[in-house]
């Protein structure tokens, strides 16, 4: 089962502590995100040019930001402190999705293989549901941007973000039964023994849809510019990292593609200044 619930109840919990926070003095903002998704998976080989291009989705999320550069009870500027004055706390609720399919040299037109036809007719899809905190730093002063000293501002960030998974697999290989063992690649199960410890529905495959959770590290580079007194647009570059090898659905050990999953998302946002 998609654990959406938990993730919008753990997203109220983060979001009431940053209020509570704010209401100590501290100001919010808020603001939404979306772009273009790569993931980077056991679909294809992960150093293959067509699969780092075409392995590719969507993204959107919410953003909250607790502002310790000003203070919203009294319309002023906090004490003038390295911290106040270049970090800022971000906590996120987002979701992405990618359609995943294999490409590159083992599927080339020139493979005619049965097993390059397995592989060619497995598809599926990432479905990821995020929940998390990063704390932004920005070299250049956040108070002088707010003033409008500056209108770009550079941002760099380190966080940890709890992920639901929910991939899906298909096939359209001999009866098409994605739970037809033969229907997919059989290096990935004559070369790699499985154990239950390594699957998350406990069998012994490497193809598995079966919903789950990991935690993920989530770094960016991004920068914002300012448009108004109350308003920022973002552009945010990230990557995330995965602790499972189970979010697309497949877990397979061949030495060409044995690592966790993880992508790249590039998201363009929206801040609006509530305080």
């Amino acid at each position: 089962m998609f654990k959406t619930k938990q993730i919008v109840v753990l997203f109220f919990i983060c979001f009431a502590m940053q209020t509570a926070k704010a209401q100590l003095g501290f100001s919010h903002e808020l603001g939404i995100i979306a772009g273009p998704v790569a993931m980077k998976s056991d679909f294809g080989v992960r150093s293959d040019f067509e699969t780092n291009t075409e392995n590719t989705g969507f993204g959107i999320g919410l953003v909250h930001y607790i502002n310790f550069a000003y203070r919203a009870d009294c319309n002023c500027y906090t004490t003038d402190n390295y911290f106040n004055d270049h970090f800022k706390l971000r906590t996120e609720l987002s979701w992405n999705k990618t359609k995943l399919e294999h490409v590159g040299e083992f599927v080339a037109p020139n493979k005619t293989s049965e097993e390059s036809n397995r592989l060619r007719a497995h598809t599926g899809e990432a479905n990821n549901f995020d929940i998390g905190m990063q704390l932004e730093f920005f070299p250049l002063s956040i108070r002088s941007f707010q003033a409008f000293g500056y209108k770009f501002a550079p941002f760099v960030s380190l966080g940890a973000h709890y992920v639901a998974y929910n991939p899906k697999v298909n096939t359209d290989y001999g009866n098409g039964n994605a739970q037809d063992f033969s229907n997919f690649y059989s290096p990935w199960y004559a070369d790699n023994p499985y154990n239950a410890d390594t699957n998350p529905n406990g069998l012994q495959i490497p193809v598995d849809p079966s919903s789950g959770s990991t935690w993920s590290i989530v770094s960016s580079v991004g920068v914002r510019y300012k448009i108004s007194p109350l308003a920022d647009i973002m552009l945010d570059l990230r990557g995330q990292y995965y602790f499972s090898d189970w979010v697309d659905g497949l877990n397979h050990e061949l030495e060409y593609n044995k690592n966790n999953d993880w992508l790249v998302w590039l998201n363009f946002g929206y801040i609006y200044y509530l305080n």
